[in-house]
């Protein structure tokens, strides 16, 4: 079986990886066995340029898995450009998201895409919310407090945008406004545009191998600003019914 002859995916799977060259396979293969059989899917992974074996063992997965395709940054550019590069190669009309690290769990996905199914059609985006989190207590208190500034200035109605297991519309995110550290604000941008998210309790593991890329103080920092820069977004938004004339 090749790309040539998969059915057109319905859901493109997206994943931003820097240096998790052991958490790869593991995690291809559980989203594999979590989609095969049930909807027609890819697979797209973007390598924020590792320093580690990453390509190679993607380069190596994907003679195996013919959903998988594989894409590198030419310089390293952070998450969130990773994940808009890859939902700009999708093919699926809808987008999953996973943290390249393994603690999200793609056996989620098919609960998100139930949630989908039973929803408004104005419910863009169902994004994962880590009720029993894995990380360390110092990590959990952090997510905490940002939560709730969070949601006090942005008024976003959400209790974990930290989750990296995310369902949402690929049209609809190709049309929001697009800066670092944007997927952290999803739910907020995604009212902007003027339709609703909804909260997924989602199963979370604790990180078998490597490395976090992130610590409190430097979320922290970059935080006020990107809190600041989205509060003006909301309020300097304006949204009109276009009739053609």
């Amino acid at each position: 079986m090749t790309l040539d002859n998969l059915a057109q995916p319905q859901i493109s799977v997206v994943v931003p990886v820097f240096n998790e060259q052991d958490n790869i396979a593991p995690l291809v293969h559980e989203v594999v066995a979590a989609l095969r059989g049930l909807v027609p899917f890819e697979i797209i992974y973007v390598d924020d340029c590792s320093k580690d074996e990453s390509r190679a063992v993607l380069t190596q997965l994907r003679q195996l898995i013919p959903e998988l395709r594989v894409f590198g940054h030419t310089q390293q550019s952070g998450q969130s450009t990773a994940i808009r590069n890859g939902v700009k190669q999708a093919r699926g009309e809808w987008i999953a998201t996973l943290d390249g690290d393994g603690q999200n769990d793609p056996a989620d996905i098919p609960k998100l895409l139930a949630a989908r199914d039973v929803a408004d059609p104005r419910v863009k985006l169902f994004a994962g919310w880590r009720v029993h989190r894995k990380d360390t207590g110092s990590k959990r208190w952090a997510s905490k407090a940002a939560n709730a500034i969070r949601s006090r200035l942005l008024r976003d109605e959400t209790p974990d945008t930290g989750c990296g297991i995310k369902l949402f519309e690929r049209a609809l995110f190709l049309d929001l406004p697009y800066f670092d550290h944007m997927h952290r604000y999803l739910p907020a941008l995604v009212k902007r545009a003027g339709f609703e998210s909804v909260s997924v309790p989602v199963n979370h593991r604790e990180r078998s191998t490597g490395v976090s890329k992130y610590n409190n103080l430097g979320r922290a920092w970059v935080g006020i600003s990107d809190l600041r820069g989205v509060s003006w977004l909301i309020k300097r938004s304006k949204r009109t019914g276009t009739l053609e004339l």
